[in-house]
């Protein structure tokens, strides 16, 4: 049985949440600090429109839902609306159009000015508005904000539909409060406070009004601070300005944590320092560790594979980021079975939720581990971290772990027993298709027709292939022999067979996935690029493949389509079948760099510098639509995409490693350039700040005809730089 309800597909007992609307507006800004964020429209105000998306969240409820401000009863005209390149601040300039009354001009067209400054810290939300007068006589001002609380669920504002809510209580005011709140079927307190200063002239349930006359160059300011809360919970009463030095000091010390990435390309330098504002944005500290949420607003929680592709994407800009990723998902890693909600002994986690939905059940995923790839990521994620930090202490830490995710792979994970590792939904309100691209209709047959499972996806066996190969190396370092051995002679018998079940001749590419028949899925897709990244794709083959993944039907100009032009279900406007992911070029383009296709993946490097280039604030949405790229046209951006989101931020990074051919051995130490190369948009590549053990260096990479030279600046330590040609 399906049913349509809002976004939300609906099949037996499962679901599906569909890009059914666009958002209200694409050039939303978005403030992001601990478990809150906050969306709103480019004028600085939060609307009724619809459901939306816009609010200030916390723990996946909104708290507000409507934050409006009028001048003399009209709404501003925008002047400028921008996001600090830290991400701290937003600051929005406004001013008034021509005002009338009883069909007098009384105040000129961009007389007043308004300055609106706006940031989150600490789980509560700060505002500074001054208004100044630049008119040659007295202004009469009113200034006046209306607000409102719905306490939604963010499943709710993607449309799902509830049997039944909470109560919203009675508002409660004083001369400079309003307090919203809200009983959900959770039984928990939900309170919205805001808080203005100085008092108003007037406050009611959802309205405050200030009047002020300003003579000329004269300048009036009003404070807000909203705080979101559970169960009465308090919170320290910072000013504006205390608020904001905190908040920078924070950026700075996080900033500082990166290497610094400068290149001889201004764009491109607003490209990587977006990136890398947007991570430090979305790295939260979870008390078991840093994790990138995957994305704002739909995915500002943890989720396994995005933290993981994540912190490999940055390991080499910040290794402390993968520790935390792996120390959390060790911390919640699956101990049992728990079909409702797709667990077994040592599987990694999906995702974990807050808020009331996931509190009464109603979504399966405050703890979920429905994704097959999660597990073998964790291990690739580990045996990574200690190549670029050699920090044996937490690999004995994590240790038990990685055996408990390996038991996995080899038991649960391979359903049939074939070697391949196979995913097959238990939960009745799981998620269908459990690799990367999870919508219910992203896995199918040439002729456009279901799969039946268990399926074996593409890129989950190169996953496998590789952690078994690199873990084999840590197990014979932790004194492990007979595992080392055995690891090693189940990567080769992997290898091997990968390419006799997945490799199609006549399509010169590797089969989405394989059916529970062990039929190929005849279908060429960007899965099989990621057989590249991990190595597990035939040396013969790799060139044909290379070429298949850069043909007009598979490569837009824009990027690598995940679906080929031409397949059954292609759609460039589907959220799988056939747009551009900026993480999935990524992993391409490192795959291509590692059989030494370095031109080819300089091809895909050019093609997100452009994308770059064409979207607002130079920030990477986590995906596109794939129209082939027009001549003076932007891309095409998807409706409902996350931005900003962790691996589309995190992509920047890896397409840099793939054309420098950038790895790292901490045994000697030692940072390997294999055959670097820049593409043709840098002449030179500064690194700074880049550690391995207890040295320290400073890079220079220039671009020399096809090839690029490392020169060294400053080196602290005895770090080896090898170049191999």
């Amino acid at each position: 049985m399906e049913k349509n309800i809002g976004e939300v597909i609906q099949i037996n007992d499962s679901w599906y949440v569909k890009a059914g609307s666009s958002r209200t507006d694409l050039q939303t800004r978005v403030l992001k600090n601990g478990e809150s964020f906050a969306i709103f429209d480019r004028f600085g105000d939060i609307h009724r429109i619809g459901v939306g998306e816009k609010g200030i969240f916390h723990q996946g409820t909104r708290y507000l839902s409507a934050l409006e401000m009028l001048l003399n009863r009209r709404r501003p005209m925008l002047l400028n609306s921008s996001v600090s390149h830290d991400n701290t601040l937003l600051s929005i300039d406004l001013t008034t159009p021509d005002m009338y009354s009883d069909g007098q001009l009384y105040l000129g067209k961009g007389k007043l000015h308004v300055f609106r400054s706006k940031l989150l810290w600490n789980e509560q939300y700060y505002e500074h508005i001054r208004v100044t007068n630049y008119d040659a006589q007295i202004c009469s001002v009113d200034l006046s904000f209306s607000v409102g609380a719905d306490y939604a669920d963010i499943f709710e504002i993607r449309g799902m539909k509830r049997a039944a809510k909470g109560e919203i209580q009675r508002p409660v005011w004083d001369e400079s409060m309003i307090k919203l709140s809200y009983i959900g079927l959770d039984h928990v307190f939900y309170q919205t406070r805001i808080q203005f200063d100085p008092k108003p002239q007037g406050i009611s349930a959802s309205n405050t009004f200030y009047s002020f006359n300003l003579h000329p160059s004269e300048s009036e300011s009003i404070y807000l601070r909203i705080s979101c809360s559970r169960e009465n919970s308090t919170f320290p009463g910072f000013t504006f300005s205390r608020a904001y030095q905190e908040c920078r000091e924070k950026s700075l010390a996080s900033r500082a944590a990166f290497v610094s990435v400068y290149s001889s390309n201004e764009q491109c330098n607003e490209w990587v320092e977006r990136s890398s504002a947007d991570l430090r944005l979305l790295i939260t500290e979870t008390g078991q560790g840093l994790y990138p949420y995957a994305g704002v607003p739909w995915f500002c929680t943890p989720f396994g594979r995005d933290g993981l592709i994540t912190a490999l994407q940055c390991l080499w800009v910040y290794p402390e980021l993968a520790r935390g990723v792996l120390q959390y998902l060790a911390q919640n890693q699956a101990t049992d079975y728990s079909p409702e909600n797709d667990a077994e002994p040592g599987k990694i986690l999906h995702e974990s939720r807050k808020g009331e939905m996931a509190a009464m059940g109603e979504i399966p995923f405050a703890r979920y581990y429905g994704s097959v790839d999660s597990t073998p990521l964790f291990l690739l994620l580990a045996v990574y971290y200690y190549d670029r930090t050699g920090d044996r202490d937490f690999m004995l830490e994590l240790w038990p772990h990685l055996l408990a995710a390996l038991d996995w792979i080899r038991d649960s994970g391979d359903i049939d027993g074939d070697g391949f590792v196979e995913y097959q939904r238990k939960s009745e309100q799981g998620i269908l298709q459990q690799g990367w691209k999870d919508s219910n209709d992203s896995i199918f047959h040439e002729d456009g027709t279901d799969v039946t499972g268990p399926i074996a996806l593409c890129e989950v066996q190169g996953y496998v292939y590789e952690a078994k190969l690199k873990l084999s190396g840590l197990a014979a370092v932790l004194g492990q022999s007979a595992l080392a051995e055995s690891l090693l002679d189940e990567a080769a018998h992997l290898k091997k067979k990968f390419h006799e079940s997945f490799w199609l001749e006549d399509l010169k590419t590797y089969a989405i996935a394989l059916d529970g028949d062990k039929r190929p899925c005849r279908v060429r897709s960007s899965n099989a690029g990621h057989a590249l990244y991990n190595a597990i794709a035939d040396e013969k083959s790799a060139g044909a493949l290379v070429e298949t993944l850069l043909s007009p039907n598979s490569f837009s100009n824009w990027g690598v389509r995940t679906l080929a032009m031409g397949e059954a279900r292609y759609n460039p406007m589907s959220y799988h079948n056939g747009s551009v992911w900026p993480h999935d070029n990524a992993l391409i383009a490192m795959g291509m760099a590692r059989y030494g296709f370095k031109t080819e993946a300089s091809k895909i490097f050019t093609a997100m510098f452009n994308t770059a280039m064409s979207v607002d604030l130079f920030r990477l949405p986590e995906l596109f639509c794939g129209f082939h790229r027009r001549h003076g046209q932007n891309p095409t951006l998807y409706p409902v995409a996350c931005s900003p989101q962790a691996w589309a931020s995190g992509a920047v990074f890896m397409l840099l490693q793939a054309t420098l051919g950038l790895t790292f051995f901490h045994e000697r130490p030692q940072i390997r350039f294999t055959r670097p190369f820049l593409p043709d948009s840098l002449d030179s590549v500064h690194l700074s700040n880049l550690k391995v053990c207890n040295g320290e260096v400073d890079l220079v990479i220039r671009r020399n005809y096809n090839e690029a030279g490392i020169h060294v600046i400053r080196k602290t330590g005895d770090i080896e730089i090898a170049v191999i040609m």
